[in-house]
């Protein structure tokens, strides 16, 4: 059975970026006076910086606020690739400064063998995640979730939160193959998800990831499927 889910378009990504940091400040202030915490789980690319950088201004009591990355590439914070240090320059400054941010990159040689350490700092993360930010590749993928890559088994069914991948090589992963993600279980229940695509090459791609098809091959399918009514957002 084919997908269905509405992709929500906008004029621009200045509009998308705003639109969508109004409905996250909302969701991190509604559990903040609720709960007296919240988490967010953010992705890197270069999509979400607008979000990203209008959250920043929001007035939160952001100290009160713990993000986690949704996947990171095996290099550490401040070398090319880097989500942690995308998500410093773009999201951690102005009030967002006092933000908690849990990073996925260990010093062990590999994903696999820092597994373990990484897992250990998921402990104190309140879940469900208040709010979510996916993106999508031109290949299907989100998160860390590469078509036939080794561990995307895990990602799509384990029961535990955080998985290692080891992606097959193309021109969406580059060299960077090795990588440490959410798995679909740790995701799928936050209280506000969205999905943001930019540009007509990844408009295309959405409009065959709703085709019929293996999760596999485009597999961004699986949390389409296991939450068909998240915000998918996309702007030129």
């Amino acid at each position: 059975m084919a997908l269905k889910a509405e992709l929500i378009s906008f004029a621009s990504a200045a509009a998308m970026a705003a639109r969508l940091a109004d409905m996250i400040e909302a969701q991190l202030a509604r559990a903040i006076a609720e709960r007296g915490a919240a988490s967010f789980a953010v992705s890197g690319g270069s999509t979400p910086a607008g979000l990203y950088k209008a959250l920043s201004t929001r007035v939160l009591d952001w100290s009160r606020v713990t993000a986690i990355l949704v996947d990171e590439r095996w290099v550490a914070p401040g070398e090319d690739g880097s989500n942690e240090t995308f998500i410093r320059e773009t999201l951690m400054q102005n009030h967002a400064a006092a933000l908690n941010l849990v990073g996925l990159w260990s010093d062990a040689p590999t994903p696999a063998q820092g597994l373990a350490m990484v897992e250990a700092r998921l402990e104190g993360v309140s879940r469900p995640f208040d709010a979510v930010v996916l993106g999508m590749g031109p290949d299907g993928h989100t998160a860390s979730w590469f078509p036939y890559a080794d561990g995307l088994d895990d990602a799509l069914h384990s029961e535990k939160s955080l998985c290692a991948v080891n992606a097959l090589q193309s021109n969406v992963t580059g060299k960077h193959v090795s990588r440490m993600t959410l798995t679909i279980g740790a995701v799928k229940s936050a209280r506000f998800m969205t999905l943001m695509i930019a540009g007509e090459e990844k408009r295309n791609a959405y409009i065959k990831v709703l085709e019929d098809g293996p999760v596999e091959a485009m597999p961004v399918r699986a949390i389409l499927k296991a939450r068909p009514g998240l915000w998918a957002a996309w702007a030129p």
